[in-house]
């Protein structure tokens, strides 16, 4: 008996625009594994110990790209998905093909060099403002993310999601 998948092979295809590229983004420091957050690193209503976003070595960045926008998100968390944990851009030069982005502290409106808020975590009332708010669902297990992009002035060059890990 001849099988038809043998006679007729599935081919899959995936289609992409022109202009749709994806980021390769990892964690610099091992302390982050995208399983679980490290210890000390949930917001301050929950026991957070200087929290601060991981820093993140970002390649693959298309030429043209000067900036990266981070989006920090609670994926189980309605408000706080999409960046509702603080949106944030990184300018560089735009020559660098790979960037490392630095922490930036968590509820804070004080950033490093380079950086500028785009909107700021969105749940003020819960726990201390910032242009970030580290995980902060007391350790219920919810999902949190960073949605990486690069930037060439305002518009999205490239793309990719690194899990964060849950809390």
């Amino acid at each position: 008996m001849i099988h038809s998948k043998l006679l007729f092979p599935l081919v899959v295809t995936s289609v992409m625009s022109a202009n749709a590229f994806a980021l390769e983004a990892k964690f610099a420091d091992t302390a982050w594994d995208g399983n679980q957050i490290p210890a000390g690193q949930q917001c301050q209503k929950f026991g957070g110990q200087n929290p601060s976003t991981p820093a993140l070595v970002v390649s693959d960045i298309p030429a043209g790209a000067n900036a990266i926008v981070l989006e920090y998100s609670d994926r189980d968390s309605k408000k706080m998905d999409n960046g509702g944990h603080g949106r944030m851009q990184f300018m560089f030069n735009g020559s660098e093909r790979e960037v490392t982005i630095p922490s930036v502290a968590g509820h804070s409106f004080d950033l490093p060099e380079g950086f500028k808020s785009i909107e700021a975590h969105r749940s003020p009332g819960w726990d201390k403002a910032g242009a970030y708010m580290p995980p902060c669902s007391g350790g219920k297990g919810h999902a949190y993310y960073v949605t990486v992009k690069a930037m060439q002035d305002d518009k999205v060059t490239a793309t990719t999601v690194l899990e964060m890990g849950k809390y």
